[in-house]
């Protein structure tokens, strides 16, 4: 059987993260040659993300991560929730994007893509925080640039039949998966302390190994369609790991 894969991904990546954290992140992940997947928000207007002093060097560290090899993800535009319906993951009511109009979906991922245009940041990577999006919002996507969705349940990352390659997004800690497959881990860090740091920091120390990068599985799955295979995450994830998980973090 084909050894687990497993990807990092950090959410809510802004001016005004907890940046004392992080910066231990940091040294960690360039410490063992990880190469993790950052949900960079283009205009943060949650109060609640706003752990620090902003700071002013906020694009230039983007790009930084960039030129490193790091992969940056458009994560929504303001990570501003409305209440709506119609999410594709049927994952509560908070959406910043699901059963809003095309036109206004549309408005806001051009203002997103835009604002990582001025500052020099390039991506082809979508993040919906709260994971929250609908059909509307996927068909948009190419129209900026974006053909890779982090997120699903999923044991391998597929390609639909219009060309959006999804790299499903299952866990929210570390585990052991013994059935093989491509799991993304997806952190929040803007509450972790000193505890949450000792275990991811020993975390990917046991296993680093075991870590791919987004730019390697995209290329190796382009192709493959999703199959039957692929409901085994389905099972052994979406009532046990996923879903409480994601219905208590945004």
């Amino acid at each position: 059987m084909t050894k687990a894969r497993y990807l990092l991904r950090f959410d809510d990546i802004c001016p005004g993260m907890n940046w004392r954290v992080w910066e231990e992140i940091e040294r960690i992940l360039v410490a063992n040659n990880i190469k993790p997947l950052l949900a960079v928000i283009p205009d943060n207007q949650s109060s609640a993300l706003n752990v620090d002093p902003p700071r002013e060097d906020f694009w230039e560290r983007v790009r930084v991560w960039q030129s490193w090899g790091w992969t940056i993800g458009l994560h929504g535009y303001q990570h501003r929730h409305l209440i709506t319906n119609g999410c594709i993951l049927e994952l509560g009511i908070q959406s910043e994007f699901a059963g809003l109009s095309e036109a206004e979906q549309k408005e806001k991922l051009e203002k997103g893509a835009a604002i990582f245009k001025e500052n020099g940041v390039k991506t082809r990577v979508w993040v919906a925080p709260s994971h929250a999006f609908d059909r509307t919002t996927v068909r948009l996507l190419p129209q900026i640039g974006i053909d890779i969705i982090s997120d699903g349940l999923a044991l391998y990352p597929y390609t639909e039949e219009k060309g959006v390659l999804w790299v499903p997004q299952q866990l929210w800690k570390f585990r052991d998966m013994s059935v093989g497959g491509v799991w993304t881990i997806c952190n929040h860090h803007n509450h972790w302390d000193e505890k949450h740091l000792a275990t991811f920091r020993a975390c990917i120390e046991r296993h680093c190994d075991s870590f791919s990068t987004f730019e390697e599985v995209t290329v190796k799955y382009a192709s493959r369609r999703r199959s039957p295979v692929d409901n085994l995450a389905w099972g052994m994830v979406k009532g046990r790991l996923w879903v409480t998980k994601a219905l208590k973090r945004g």
